[in-house]
């Protein structure tokens, strides 16, 4: 069985910077493409980043280039987000989420994802 623990969030002022991090037991790590999501209240829930099974990396280009960076521990089946530069506006639960075999790039319906973490808040203040 899949499980994703997420961990990490928190409450930071603009401007500051956040690691989180996604656990994964239940799978071959190296076989899964995994992605962040973000929700904020009364939005749809988005990507922010991925990394497809193969390697390669993804970014919601609008919001976050430069800012954020996925990265991966095999030995630790873990998948981390490095926020940088945060903004109010990236306030919201942020979530991981897997797909065996997934190709993240281009993939921005959550839909194309099977298994989800609970999702940790991040809270950006002003």
């Amino acid at each position: 069985q899949v499980q994703l623990v997420e961990s990490g969030g928190g409450l930071v002022q603009a401007g500051g910077s956040l690691r989180l991090a996604c656990a994964a037991s239940g799978i071959t790590f190296r076989n899964y493409g995994l992605a962040w999501f973000r929700q904020a209240p009364g939005q749809e829930r988005e990507i922010v980043a991925g990394v497809s099974w193969t390697g390669t990396t993804t970014y919601n280009t609008d919001s976050v280039k430069g800012r954020f960076t996925i990265s991966t521990n095999i030995v630790k089946n873990t998948v981390y987000l490095q926020m940088n530069s945060l903004k109010p506006e990236d306030t919201a639960v942020y979530y991981c989420a897997a797909r065996r075999w997934g190709v993240v790039t281009g993939a921005t319906n959550p839909d194309y994802f099977d298994s989800w973490g609970q999702g940790t808040q991040v809270t950006v203040s002003s």
